[in-house]
């Protein structure tokens, strides 16, 4: 009975290992129907960019060189760190924003779902890309802590958040450019 049993384990490891491993493997394309309708749920959260909010553009420079590593992991680590900073930011004080919230719920878990799926395809080869991952984690905490900051020294008004909006908006067609060479 004992060898019946360890078949049986090693079977449903098999198994378990061969599902996440096409689940990981199909991540671009997982990625990108989440970028895209992340993009829609932007738009629905909102209307159109107001025209008094023109005047208060500023310029976040979004660190483009942190998705262009050779390794296509560190890139998905870029993208993973890079999900979790909006996901933070659209987890504020958004009070003033006078979004669609049916809209940004589903934006948020939407969010919240991609970063979970590639932690878990991330899990195991991250400290192979450990120093990479840090410094671009650096780069990219400079930039989204510029938005937070303009977010609060604007009191997170309305305008303020429709910029963040726009921002995040770029932020994820850049992903959706690089997925697609991926």
């Amino acid at each position: 009975m004992y060898p019946f049993g360890l078949i049986q384990i090693v079977l449903i490891l098999l198994c378990t290992t061969t599902i996440s491993g096409l689940n990981c493997n199909h991540l671009p394309l997982q990625q990108r129907k989440v970028i895209e309708s992340s993009l829609q749920l932007l738009d629905r959260m909102g209307k159109k960019f107001p025209q008094q909010c023109l005047r208060e553009k500023t310029s976040f420079r979004f660190p483009k060189q942190v998705l262009k590593p050779r390794q296509k992991e560190t890139v998905k680590v870029a993208i993973e760190e890079i999900l979790q900073h909006v996901f933070y930011i659209f987890s504020k004080n958004l009070t003033l924003a006078a979004w669609d919230g049916a809209a940004l719920e589903q934006f948020q878990n939407g969010l919240h779902h991609q970063i979970v799926q590639l932690e878990a395809c991330l899990i195991k080869k991250q400290t192979q890309y450990f120093w990479s991952k840090e410094v671009n984690r650096l780069k990219l905490k400079k930039y989204f802590q510029k938005i937070d900051c303009f977010l609060k020294d604007k009191q997170h008004n309305l305008c303020s958040w429709e910029i963040s909006r726009a921002e995040m908006r770029r932020c994820l067609q850049l992903i959706d450019k690089v997925i697609r060479k991926l």
